[in-house]
């Protein structure tokens, strides 16, 4: 897996030889990029429609003309409106979609809010592995189904706290899923989003969980 952080809860992925954005606020405060800069991306995931998620969907998808969006049915519904409904994949919490022959997606559930459907997060699965992303969430035991159900190698998880776990919420967190490698995001884009993955990094110590916290600065990528 190849995992660049482009700031908040952006991501680029490369996971079984296909391309994916996950929440593409491209242009965000922590890091700048454009819609031009991913032309051959494969699937775009949103976990929400807040705007600091749907983000520059909408954009990525007219200039990446092979691009389809994944999504809880709504947003989806909603993106392919704008940009041909044959290029939007709905789906719904709980349901594996098959997107390639190797690879599927599942939506998770998030505690959060949103304008159009559920919150979600995301679990892909590509050649035995898998990576969790988990969008917007307060910490709930549904976690403990992801970590059992798909065994993510890689988790994705909010430190900010205000809108989303805190440090210490995310090492709760951490202990239900029991993925290998952490990565913490939505953190420090503004200042009421006040976890740093310092204290994330010293509440998984204090929880004994052998797990390995991977920090990015924004524009950092790693292949795990």
């Amino acid at each position: 897996m190849r995992i660049k952080w482009l700031g908040h809860a952006a991501f680029y992925l490369e996971v079984g030889g296909l391309k994916f954005l996950v929440d593409p606020w491209l242009n965000n405060p922590a890091y700048r990029s454009r819609p031009e800069d991913f032309t051959d991306v494969d699937f775009i995931v949103v976990t929400h429609d807040h705007g600091d998620h749907l983000g520059d969907a909408i954009e990525v998808l007219k200039v990446a003309q092979k691009a389809r969006i994944v999504s809880i049915y709504e947003i989806a519904s909603y993106v392919g409106e704008q940009v041909g409904v044959n290029r939007a994949i709905g789906a719904n919490i709980g349901g594996p979609i098959k997107l390639g022959s190797e690879l599927t997606a599942v939506l998770t559930p998030a505690l959060h809010s949103s304008i159009r459907g559920a919150p979600v997060g995301v679990v892909i699965i590509a050649g035995g592995e898998s990576l969790y992303h988990a969008g917007d969430t307060g910490v709930s035991y549904d976690m403990k189904l992801v970590g059992e159900l798909y065994k993510p190698k890689v988790a994705l998880l909010p430190i900010g706290g205000h809108f989303t776990m805190g440090p210490r919420e995310a090492a709760l967190a951490a202990d239900l899923i029991r993925p290998k490698y952490v990565i913490p995001m939505h953190y420090g884009t503004f200042p009421i989003l006040w976890g740093t993955p310092q204290e994330f990094v010293e509440e998984v110590r204090r929880r004994g969980l052998g797990i390995e916290v991977v920090v990015l600065k924004p524009g950092d990528e790693v292949s795990l």
